[in-house]
């Protein structure tokens, strides 16, 4: 963090979780995110045979277009119709339009009404107050037998001291989400996985709370 950094307020910080504060971020003409996939989609799903996917918060559409690349037909589903659209330019530039959808849902109110994929994927959805347990749950739902829901976070970290407490509430370790499962899932991977990033152009080590789970029924 530089010295100048603004020190959010809780009002500030609350605002950050609504699709208000995403729909302006997202009207600007600045790129958010870089394009990369992340990198525990790649190194999870690479083993995976592709089928149907969705990606809750995808955001401009980064590891939807990577699923695609990789033979998946894919829904990108996320809260700020300005995100969704930027998504879909991104994936027509991209030349995989054709095997992408896109779904506008808030995932603190996910509900699968019957859809299901082959896998579930979200990453970096930080709901407040430990809100992705059930979020989690919510997500598993939609998943097919013998299909593979991917979650992944960041770990409590104090890597990011510009955070609020409510920010820190809602990060976690994935072996929290574990009891927001419903029956007839098994753990495959449930760990903290160590990452380098750059901030402030300052390389820092940080760790990815991944969960793999399988549906087994």
């Amino acid at each position: 963090m530089s010295g100048h950094e603004h020190q959010l307020t809780d009002e500030e910080a609350a605002a950050m979780f609504e699709p208000e504060s995403w729909e302006e971020r997202y009207s600007s003409e600045e790129t958010i995110w870089s394009g990369n996939p992340n990198p525990q989609l790649v190194a999870e799903v690479s083993r995976l045979t592709p089928g149907t996917a969705l990606d809750v918060g995808c955001g401009e559409g980064g590891d939807v277009i990577w699923l695609a690349r990789k033979g998946w037909r894919v829904t990108g589903a996320d809260f700020s119709a300005n995100g969704l659209a930027r998504a879909a330019r991104h994936a027509d530039e991209a030349g995989v339009a054709d095997r992408t959808d896109w779904w506008q849902v808030d995932a603190r109110t996910f509900a699968a009404d019957g859809r299901s994929y082959d896998l579930v994927t979200t990453h970096f959805l930080h709901p407040p107050d430990g809100g992705m347990v059930e979020v989690a749950g919510r997500l598993a739902e939609a998943v097919a037998p013998g299909g593979h829901l991917l979650v992944v976070g960041h770990a409590p970290s104090e890597m990011f001291p510009h955070l609020t407490a409510s920010h820190r509430r809602a990060m976690f370790v994935a072996e929290d989400l574990l009891p927001g499962l419903p029956d007839g899932f098994e753990a495959l991977v449930a760990e903290q996985r160590p990452r380098s990033m750059v901030r402030d152009g300052v390389t820092v080590d940080v760790h990815d709370s991944t969960l793999l789970a399988r549906r087994t029924a």
